[in-house]
């Protein structure tokens, strides 16, 4: 008789738990829509002034360098010779500035030991200047089996920065258009593209910050970055402008949940592409780096930014 009354106490004291987590994570809920309605419009403020720092930091780089960008050889014109064997890189890199201007020098390593494999010179003189260099110093001849010299004048490199310029400027321009032709209406438009060309901005000021000087790659990976700025902002905006079920507040929790796991898987498989290619491929490397910067502050301007501007604009647009 004890055992069968025990056994229906157990279902009671279970169902009564049960309402008490539910009622506390309600009340949990209620909590953080109070505060999120309450300091959204502070959030929003931090992106701006993030990018206002940002604009004004390559406004100032760009009238001490001529560019908002350091270029490589790729895009100046130049020299890089790649030599199979090890040295002391920073006794080399020290006997090039002596001789050469502009001088780069990057270890190449093995993947799975680590050993040095080869060394990358590149410098803005001309091959007929910098291989007798290398040759006299490493006490080498230097020939196809053992290295490999690419050479770009700087009127083909200025070219080609030019048309890689504009082609991010007419991508930028064709995904503003798209944004518009979706909502109609300028509001969320506005928000989209505030986020992608701060996504950009952000990136090549933590880069010029950084002293990383930009190739073809790093160009390439600014235009592969709109497209990766542009899906959890046309999410995130779609879901809260035009569906009506549920509380403004839901819809945007809906959109964050899906959202910054789509940006977080990205950024993971970001960082460990550039852990692995790090050592032996520089153009992977400034590929993946534009990209794991350009995704971090995708999460500050879709969801301090953008989200907060499309919660004040559907609130607005509700009132009337």
């Amino acid at each position: 008789m004890a055992d069968s009354l025990e056994q229906e106490h157990k279902p009671i004291g279970q169902e009564v738990e049960q309402k008490k987590e539910k009622k506390n994570f309600k009340e949990y809920l209620k909590n953080a829509d109070a505060t999120y309605n309450k300091y959204y419009l502070i959030l929003l403020i931090i992106p701006v002034i993030l990018l206002a720092l940002t604009l004004a930091y390559l406004t100032y780089f760009s009238y001490q360098n001529g560019d908002i960008i350091k270029k490589d050889v790729t895009l100046t014109g130049g020299t890089s010779i790649q030599v199979h064997t090890s040295t002391d890189i920073v006794k080399l890199r020290s006997a090039l500035e002596d001789k050469f201007e502009d001088v780069s020098v990057r270890e190449v390593s093995d993947i799975i030991t680590g050993e040095q494999v080869a060394f990358i010179v590149e410098t803005a003189s001309s091959p007929e200047e910098v291989k007798p260099f290398l040759e006299e110093y490493l006490g080498i001849k230097l020939d196809s089996t053992n290295s490999s010299i690419e050479f770009t004048g700087s009127s083909l490199s200025g070219s080609f920065y030019n048309q890689l310029r504009i082609a991010i400027l007419i991508s930028f321009i064709l995904m503003a258009i798209a944004v518009f032709l979706i909502f109609r209406t300028l509001a969320p438009g506005v928000a989209v593209i505030f986020a992608a060309f701060g996504d950009i901005v952000m990136t090549i000021a933590v880069i010029d910050l950084l002293g990383i000087k930009m190739s073809t790659a790093g160009i390439v990976a600014i235009l592969m970055l709109i497209g990766y700025s542009v899906d959890t902002d046309i999410l995130l905006t779609t879901r809260v402008v035009k569906r009506r079920e549920g509380s403004v507040n839901s819809r945007v929790w809906s959109s964050f949940k899906t959202g910054i796991t789509m940006t977080l898987t990205a950024l993971s498989i970001v960082i460990i592409g550039l852990v692995f290619t790090s050592s032996f491929s520089s153009i992977f490397n400034q590929i993946f780096t534009v990209l794991a910067m350009g995704l971090f502050f995708d999460i500050i301007n879709t969801w301090a930014f953008n989200a907060s501007f499309i919660k004040w604009y559907v609130e607005r647009r509700n009132k009337q």
